[in-house]
């Protein structure tokens, strides 16, 4: 009798515990800010997140939600009460300090929040809880149930939460999130927990959008959209139930009005046709806005009439755009930011990096080893800039090679990242390893992933190796020299291979020349001040710097003319870290290069490559 008179005393106090308030969340002072820091506020990236499958139905959950960490992974199976200890910014890196944590080492930790969901909404719909990125591995609970798990940083994924939520009253949502970073062979690109010249901050928890979605029974879950320099349209209308259900795609024209309509049905591809469309290219991004209807169910989104393939001109495989040899020029894009690693802090601070590297006249930027949010591709799409994707490297810290197990799971996520984003026209191509981080060294996989990539997605170049370990598969002979070019040329520096005329001669990374930036503008933690001498190539002053540029940019343009130079990456888009080699200072405050030298050194770059076609 004691102890049941003690359960209603016990539950009492554990929510009383849960009512405690969580430390408010406040906005920290990154080591480096940049100019949109203080422009963060509560209201976190409000933009409707999937722009190529839009609905009118839907509810941002970024902003404040309450945070704490785990001792370890058996506290998945006991979701503590909410709040939770301590207010955060979502989205948001932990690491950053515009999560208002801005701590390092935490591997197992929770997220919470509570919503509503809209009166307006249909009670017949189904609703869905909706994540951009969590870093690494999400557990998801509503209202005390686990309604799902997701492995995969930069990846997104859905949740049907219908039978689980309530309609006239608050829901709650936990995410356990455990992510080892480089404790483990799984795709992290740079991060890093021992940080080190070249590797990085590591970002994890919750760092793209959140968001609920309603939609009817029977949904469009994704939509595949290919269209060709010949107005060929190739769709997918992928649904929930996976069985064929009628549909209808239109095509608008620039100035409105519909200019072709197809019905089929869902979950098979069917092609149409579009007479004389403006193709899109770096010179003329030209989209058209596309409708798909399923029913009830109607999205708003877009493509680009473009052909991208390979091709031999006068005699050099070269990488062709809608038919035509395209020189490739443009920096390595590491997407780190000072105040919010992984998150940059507003679309507006994202997008003022590709307006400063489409304003110096580059066509292209290589996305190094990080996938983006779909508002990243969809600034390339709308500006012009193609898109080279890197799968992002597994890096164990002892840089053990992957298990057939890790090996597997690596190439899963491979055809995930290829599946959620082949239907944006600025990508162009998909790089599979980078400089050997997490290639087996036993077998060559990449013959056999390159082929599958060709099966996903046959409307792209595969740049299988970019840098030192290659074997022969993907469309390009990809070196990579610090700080001289080797580009498609007849001579070549260990760990880079010989160049293979039967492939795309291609410079996938070179430059890096570096100069100290002003106190203000520098990334001031001791351990990376202290590797600032790393960098590939430093100069003392910016004479010096920018006569360098000038000369390394003067032997690519030799390449082009004399070999078979069809592309090159130039490191890189900012500073990151420790590493003072970008065009642009860390917080973007400072565009490092000459502007005016590098737009006339770039044009003659395409002078020399247009000669040669």
């Amino acid at each position: 009798m004691l102890i049941l008179l003690q359960l209603p005393l016990l539950l009492c106090a554990w929510l009383l515990a849960g009512a405690e308030a969580a430390a408010p969340y406040k906005l920290l002072a990154p080591p480096l800010d940049t100019p949109w820091t203080s422009k963060v506020g509560t209201n976190p990236w409000p933009q409707y997140p999937r722009p190529q499958l839009r609905r009118d139905a839907w509810q941002s959950l970024n902003g404040i939600w309450t945070y704490q960490p785990a001792q370890g992974a058996g506290d998945v199976a006991n979701p503590p009460a909410l709040p939770l200890s301590q207010e955060v910014l979502i989205p948001s890196c932990i690491e950053s300090g515009i999560s208002g944590i801005m701590k390092m080492g935490v591997t197992h930790m929770w997220f919470g929040t509570t919503f509503t969901i809209p009166p307006n909404w249909p009670k017949g719909q189904r609703v869905l809880l909706n994540f951009e990125a969590v870093d690494y591995e999400a557990t998801v609970f509503v209202n005390g149930t686990q309604v799902g798990f997701h492995r995969g940083g930069y990846s997104r994924f859905s949740l049907d939460i219908t039978s689980h939520v309530v309609r006239n009253g608050p829901n709650q949502v936990h995410v356990f999130v455990f992510d080892p970073t480089d404790d483990q062979s799984i795709p992290q690109g740079k991060q890093t927990k021992r940080l080190s010249h070249i590797f990085y901050t590591p970002c994890t928890g919750i760092w793209q959008t959140v968001w609920l979605e309603t939609v009817p029974d029977n949904y469009i879950t994704g939509v595949d959209i290919a269209a060709d320099m010949h107005g060929t349209v190739n769709v997918t209308v992928h649904s929930r139930t996976q069985k064929s259900t009628p549909v209808k795609v239109s095509v608008e024209g620039e100035q409105g009005g519909i200019i072709a309509s197809q019905l089929h049905a869902s979950d098979e591809p069917f092609t149409f046709s579009v007479s004389s469309p403006k193709l899109w290219s770096p010179d003329s991004p030209t989209l058209y806005n596309v409708t798909i209807t399923m029913g009830t169910d109607v999205v708003k989104s877009y493509t680009g009439f473009r052909t991208i393939s390979s091709g031999v001109v006068h005699g050099i495989k070269r990488p062709l755009l809608n038919g035509e040899f395209v020189f490739l020029f443009g920096p390595l894009d590491q997407g780190f930011w000072p105040d919010g690693i992984y998150t940059p802090p507003t679309i507006e601070a994202m997008v003022y990096d590709l307006k400063v590297i489409k304003g110096l006249g580059m066509n292209m930027l290589r996305k190094h080893i990080k996938v983006e949010t779909d508002l990243f591709y969809e600034a390339c799409d709308r500006l012009g800039l193609m898109v080279i994707q890197d799968m992002p490297s597994m890096r164990v810290y002892t840089n053990a090679r992957p298990s057939d197990a890790e090996q597997a799971e690596f190439q899963r996520q491979l055809e995930v990242m290829v599946n959620d984003h082949k239907s944006h026209p600025s990508i162009v191509t998909w790089i599979i390893y980078n400089e050997g981080w997490g290639q087996r060294t036993d077998y060559f996989p990449e013959f056999a992933i390159t082929d599958r990539i060709r099966q996903l997605d046959p409307t792209r170049l595969v740049d299988a190796v970019t840098g030192w370990y290659d074997h022969g598969a993907g469309d390009f002979s990809d070196n990579h020299h610090y700080a001289d070019p080797q580009c498609g040329t007849p001579f070549y520096s260990l760990n880079s291979s010989p160049f293979d005329p039967n492939r795309i001669g291609f410079q996938g990374e070179f430059g890096g020349i570096g100069l100290r930036p002003a106190d203000a503008n520098l990334w001031p933690v001791p351990e990376a001040v202290a590797t600032i001498n790393q960098t590939y190539e430093l100069h003392e002053g910016a004479d010096s710097f920018h006569y360098r540029a000038h000369v390394l940019l003067g032997l690519l343009r030799d390449q082009v003319e004399r070999w078979a130079c069809s592309g090159a990456v130039y490191t890189q888009t900012t500073d990151v870290e420790g590493e003072v080699n970008g065009l642009m200072t860390y917080d973007r405050r400072v565009v490092r290069v000459d502007q005016d030298r590098w737009r006339q050194d770039i044009a003659a770059l395409y002078r020399a490559a247009k000669a040669r076609a």
